[in-house]
């Protein structure tokens, strides 16, 4: 056979660089190392990008694929870098970007009988390479929140509701996904558990009847928190409340950049 045509290497004639092209959502095994130096094997979503030159005409998409096959079983956050270089290398970039988007579960004990149950969080591992690395590391967290309103107007009870908060970050000296999500839970009327008996139910009940919160009140008590961390150079942090006697959610988000 003779050499097949390689269209995506012609030439494009638009002038239009494209900032990124590539291939979104591939569910494929990576490895996270918890706090306890343990490994915890895990399913992502992938999504995988590069920029495009203005004069060529597409990528190729298979390279993408065969970078994922080339690290299978050790796609983590300590190698994301290589990665991320390798991505450049094979598909001639200047610039590469990794998103990860994945369950994480942490062994949680219920605050009255102690009763174990796994609990999962969302987590997203983000990773860009042009002339330096960047990594954003991102995790959103159930909580319980009481309103505070409800709490001083009503003679009987209070409203209260699930809550979600996400929280982005960057930071210097690494930051354990457990501890953050701790941080992200302390900051909150109650946290949210998998397993709960009747006793651990009237605990989280009272607990949050004790500890009234506004949406904006989660946001600047994580955002003190986030800040007393010295090696947080930068973080967002979104929380939504989605409202129990409401037909609509109440939101508030920060923003710090140190």
């Amino acid at each position: 056979m003779g050499q097949m045509p390689d269209m995506q290497q012609s030439r494009d004639t638009r002038n239009i660089a494209i900032d990124k092209v590539g291939v979104k959502d591939i569910r494929y095994p990576i490895v996270v190392q918890d706090k306890h130096l343990e490994h915890q094997h895990t399913v992502a979503r992938v999504n995988m990008f590069v920029d495009l030159p203005h004069h060529f005409k597409g990528t190729h998409m298979s390279r993408f694929i065969e970078v994922l096959n080339l690290y299978h079983g050790e796609i983590s956050v300590e190698n994301l870098e290589t990665i991320l270089t390798e991505m450049k290398r094979r598909l001639e970039a200047g610039r590469a970007h990794l998103e990860l988007e994945f369950p994480y579960f942490i062994e949680k004990r219920a605050p009255a009988s102690g009763a174990r149950g796994l609990m999962e969080y969302q987590c997203r591992m983000i990773g860009s390479l042009g002339q330096q690395f960047d990594f954003v590391l991102e995790v959103s967290v159930p909580v319980t929140s009481l309103c505070p309103c409800s709490k001083e107007i009503s003679e009987r009870g209070a409203h209260n509701q699930r809550s979600l908060v996400n929280v982005q970050i960057r930071y210097m000296d690494h930051v354990w996904l457990e501890d953050l999500i701790e941080w992200v839970e302390g900051c909150a009327s109650a946290p949210v558990y998998s397993l709960l008996k009747r006793e651990d139910e009237k605990a989280v009940t009272e607990q949050a009847y004790d500890n009234p919160m506004f949406v904006e009140d989660m946001v600047r008590a994580i955002t003190e928190k986030l800040k007393s961390v010295p090696g947080i150079t930068w973080f967002r942090v979104q929380c939504e409340n989605f409202e129990s006697i409401h037909n609509h959610s109440a939101y508030a988000q920060v923003e710090f950049n140190r």
